[in-house]
């Protein structure tokens, strides 16, 4: 029988909170960027802000799936290091992966440029946001290729618990964005004003300096630089990335699929009217900043986790994924009360427009019920990469969001017309199914876990 508030529980979840804590802090700073481009999008106009809406979400396809793929770098190096490998092994590791996500990162900003003007087209939008959408997505492409940089170096040296140069590297990228936003958008100190695409080169540019920052960190940090001395006399080969494709394509898939149904339900609200989908950016972009909350703790979870089951220690790895879970549902709750409380505070960042304005607060309620559940499919996603168990949790995924949620969308929007609430509601129940299912398979899996070593331990 698990208790609260035991010291041990109190132990534990101090330990996740310093680890997770500097990671919240860089995924604030990543998806801050985006709240930056919403932001000067907002100021530019409402046609501005469609456009960039629409075009994030086409980015963010792509970012969704890639990310996923080199999220296996943090529990394969978790259980590298708890399970205390050679550092030539764990080096060999680090140059490997790098070279894996410079391939990765290429074909991401190639993807971009063939298909993303397509699939624009094909939406309800008019020519000029179309246009203005195609161009701003051109001057963005080239963050593809140093985001998937930055995802492998980052998720590396978060399995082995170095995260303060990732929120060195996240905070500079966040201010650069800002700056360079700031001078590219709106033409300050002679420079001319590029509207939205000086918005695209300036995320560009900011993304590579962040890069740039948390590759030199690993230059700089002792424990880092050892890894990779250890690892640069080792043989080159592929393994790396066989490794990542073996564990990162079942993660891919699974954030894909909660990705993928946030950005269709955004691809959806395009039949609805242009406002709309400003309004749904604007509440999504604040939901997902909110989000990054527990998906920090989430990734400190898998991090705890893998190194106490790279040590064979699955009791642990079980309290400690449980630990993780109550976290993210705490902090959900917590989340969901600010949206409802304070809803015209947070919309009056993004807009002043009135009509986007109404719209966003309703649109910011609704997910505020998501929220609570989010969270938690977040925490138990994080305890089971932490063990390595992704396939069981990938078809749970895909049956929680495409199978469950986005029919449900479908249905009360389109047919018993309750329209861009009825698609807030598909999102909200493929969550909550999500939530259930991932924390039912982490508490029987672990369990099995732990009873097994335990009986080889007898």
């Amino acid at each position: 029988m698990f208790r609260l508030f035991t010291p041990a529980v109190r132990a534990e979840a101090a330990a996740n909170l310093r680890l997770a804590l500097p990671l919240i802090a860089a995924q604030i700073a990543a998806v801050g960027m985006g709240t930056v481009d919403t932001i000067y999008a907002g100021q530019v106009g409402p046609q501005a802000l469609a456009a960039v809406a629409v075009a994030v979400n086409i980015y963010n396809l792509f970012l969704i799936f890639f990310m996923g793929l080199l999220m296996a770098c943090s529990p394969i190096t978790a259980q590298l290091y708890g399970a205390q490998r050679p550092a030539a092994e764990i080096g060999s590791f680090l140059h490997r992966s790098r070279r894996f996500a410079l391939g990765v990162g290429i074909s991401w900003t190639v993807l971009l440029n063939l298909v993303g003007p397509s699939m624009l087209r094909a939406l309800d939008l008019s020519d000029a946001t179309t246009d203005d959408a195609i161009r701003f997505l051109r001057w963005f492409s080239g963050a593809g290729l140093m985001t998937s940089l930055w995802f492998a170096l980052r998720f590396a040296a978060e399995g082995l618990g170095q995260v303060r140069p990732i929120v060195i590297a996240g905070l500079t990228g966040l201010g650069a964005n800002a700056l360079f936003g700031w001078l590219f958008v709106f033409g300050h100190f002679g420079l001319p004003a590029l509207g939205i695409n000086g918005l695209g080169l300036a995320s560009t540019l900011a993304t590579a300096l962040m890069t740039g920052v948390l590759a030199w960190q690993y230059r700089r940090v002792p424990e880092l630089r050892g890894f990779l001395a250890a690892g640069a006399a080792q043989p080159s080969g592929n393994e790396g990335g066989r490794d990542i494709l073996k564990l990162g394509l079942p993660i891919a898939a699974i954030v894909s699929a909660e990705g993928g149904l946030f950005v269709l339900t955004a691809l959806l609200m395009a039949r609805f009217g242009e406002a709309v989908v400003a309004a749904y950016q604007v509440a999504i972009n604040f939901a997902s900043l909110a989000f990054m909350i527990p998906l920090g703790v989430g990734m400190a979870t898998t991090v705890r986790v893998g190194q106490a089951a790279g040590a064979g220690d699955f009791a642990a790895a079980r309290f400690r994924g449980i630990v993780g879970s109550l976290l993210g549902g705490l902090n959900s709750a917590s989340n969901a009360a600010i949206m409802v409380i304070f809803t015209g505070v947070i919309i009056g960042f993004y807009t002043q427009d009135a009509t986007i304005a109404a719209q966003a607060s309703g649109f910011l309620w609704l997910a505020a019920a998501f929220q609570l559940f989010d969270g938690l499919q977040a925490t138990a996603n994080g305890a089971l990469r932490g063990i390595k168990d992704t396939r069981i949790p990938m078809l749970l995924t895909l049956l929680s969001y495409w199978g469950i949620g986005m029919p449900v969308a479908w249905w009360l929007a389109f047919h018993l017309g309750h329209g861009p609430d009825g698609l807030w509601w598909g999102l909200t129940a493929g969550l909550g199914m999500a939530a259930l299912g991932l924390s039912l398979r982490f508490d029987r899996k672990s369990s099995k876990l732990r009873n097994k070593a335990a009986m080889a331990g007898a």
